[in-house]
């Protein structure tokens, strides 16, 4: 069936960004086009770690289920200097959490449940493999695009288009963009072999190992029984050599055997890698929004990359929603870029910390890495000089979407502008409830043991916005009402630092749009009018 002539959103690049940006505008019900110039989905592992804030936006997008049973969890590492640990890390977890703090899955089975997801939206998702954008006319009310599909010249018109077509986006080179930042000269061979193996699911990383002296290498489980194995090579290597499978395999077979995996294996794909720190200045140009490797390339360590694009959807995909709908501005996208960007540089920062030291760029840094983990040796107060500083979500501190802080006294983590908490709540059956389960959906209004008149009040709102597609949701923990939630862990008030009346109100995307300590209507009805249009106004008074 030939794809549609005109759609709301195009969007250029199938990968795991532009599929579950896809799947997300679906469950938003908001129709869109996927344009992959490849027949198919990727080959190799790619981005393989997926962080907690990952598994939440795939959840809404209803692919959480598929990647936690593929994938592999995992809360730690441990690093070495030549045979000795000189780091054992942990990321912050524990049982009750609804995700593990990262897993483990190949990039092609992220795109693939991605893809699935779209697939339960049949009317609104569509994606056309080997098709391809060939030249772009950017329109004051559109996109006009001339796509290459199956060797076939195609229009299509489109009111918003998003490129995620990759590092070498033939979108932001149509539109003359230019990535800005630095590019590292290290380069890592990435090989994938298959092996059995009963070693924990962990991240290992070896500075200067015996079976390859000079170089770091890195190790990761994945499913399938397929380990992941990156390794430096020195600066005067030639690349074309360096990936002859002749030159690869005894690398790889003396660190297997250093380590004591002694079970057979084969080679599964090998490439090459160099850490780059390049984003583009602004993530929106007219009609067209740029998201994952097409806006931003982010050094592989620390999996800042695919979980950073993965974020990119989640913010981009409610605000596309919310204009194509018309419960907002156009002007609520130049919010997507100002978050996103800023988000971009932060990753871009911490990851460039950790390029310098898994990749030194000069012999100022090795020197200084040298004495680091010499050192780490003997004295545990330098080992958090090794921590690889994994993916975290990132603080929108200064959004032009943050509300005045109308409760600056309670715990700074929720304030504004944060990425909201996950709670464990629990319903009048002791039945067990994630707070991140409601995001991806409407606007939250999370309120601490509310009397009868504010929730009163509060359900008044969400009932103005049933008509809405995704209307607003209060979900009210403790108070006198028979229906409200129960925290039996006490996270509302350690993670929110809420007290007895406080109301915070969430985005869809999970994070704080404003919070007060009692907050009136008219705070309220200012605070969700931009989103949510029907809400009545309160009626002023008169004038004398």
């Amino acid at each position: 069936m030939a794809p549609p002539s005109r759609v709301p959103v195009l969007i250029v690049g199938g990968g795991p960004v532009g599929l579950t940006l896809a799947a997300l505008l679906a469950h938003y019900g908001i129709a869109s086009l996927t344009l992959e110039a490849d027949a198919s989905y990727c080959s190799g592992s790619r981005a393989i770690c997926i962080s907690r804030r990952s598994q939440e936006i795939l959840g809404w997008a209803g692919a959480d289920a598929a990647i936690t049973a593929t994938g592999l969890p995992w809360t730690g590492g441990r690093s070495y200097y030549r045979d000795r640990e000189v780091l054992r890390f942990d990321m912050p977890h524990d049982p009750q959490q609804r995700f593990a703090p990262m897993v483990n899955i190949q990039q092609y089975f992220v795109e693939e449940y991605a893809h699935q997801a779209m697939q339960r939206h049949p009317g609104r998702a569509a994606l056309q493999w080997s098709a391809r954008a060939v030249a772009i006319r950017p329109q004051t009310d559109g996109v006009r695009v001339e796509a290459d599909i199956d060797g076939q010249r195609q229009a299509i018109q489109a009111d918003w288009l998003v490129a995620c077509d990759g590092g070498r986006s033939s979108v932001r080179e149509a539109l003359g963009l230019k990535l800005e930042g630095m590019q590292y000269e290290g380069r890592y061979v990435i090989v994938d072999i298959e092996q059995a193996s009963s070693r924990p699911v962990e991240r290992l990383a070896w500075f200067d190992p015996p079976s390859n002296p000079g170089s770091t290498l890195l190790m990761h489980r994945q499913p399938g029984n397929v380990w992941r194995v990156d390794y430096q090579i020195r600066d005067d290597e030639d690349a074309d050599e360096a990936v002859k499978p002749e030159n690869v395999l005894p690398r790889v077979q003396s660190h297997l055997d250093m380590i004591g995996e002694t079970a057979p294996w084969k080679p599964l794909w090998i490439s090459l890698y160099n850490a780059k720190c390049l984003t583009l200045a602004r993530y929106r140009h007219g009609r067209v929004l740029f998201a994952g490797d097409a806006a931003h390339l982010v050094p592989i360590f620390g999996v800042r990359g695919l979980n950073s694009g993965l974020d990119d959807a989640g913010n981009l995909a409610w605000k596309l929603a919310w204009v194509l709908r018309g419960q907002a501005s156009d002007k609520l996208l130049d919010s997507y870029s100002d978050e996103r960007v800023h988000a971009s540089r932060q990753n871009l920062a911490y990851g460039a910390k950790s390029t310098e030291f898994m990749a030194p760029p000069d012999s100022g840094f090795r020197l200084m890495r040298e004495a680091a983990l010499r050192l780490a040796l003997t004295d545990e107060r330098v080992r958090p000089l090794i921590n690889p500083r994994q993916s975290a979500p990132i603080a929108y501190h200064g959004s032009p979407l943050n509300l005045a802080d109308g409760a600056p006294s309670q715990a700074s983590s929720a304030a504004p502008g944060q990425p909201a908490p996950d709670l464990l709540l629990a319903d009048a059956d002791a039945a067990p409830h994630y707070l991140s389960a409601c995001f991806g959906q409407g606007f939250v209004l999370l309120a601490c043991d509310p009397d009868a008149a504010a929730e009163a009040r509060l359900q008044a709102l969400a009932a103005a916005t049933r008509t809405a597609r995704d209307p607003l949701r209060v979900v009210p923990v403790g108070g006198p009402a028979a229906r409200a939630w129960r925290d039996p862990h006490g996270h509302l008030r350690d993670r929110y630092g809420a007290q007895p009346g406080t109301v915070h109100l969430l985005r869809p995307d999970g994070y704080v749009l404003g919070r007060w300590d009692a907050p009136d209507d008219a705070a309220l009805r200012a605070a969700l009018a931009p989103y949510y249009p029907m809400i009545p106004a309160i009626p002023q008074e008169p004038r004398a």
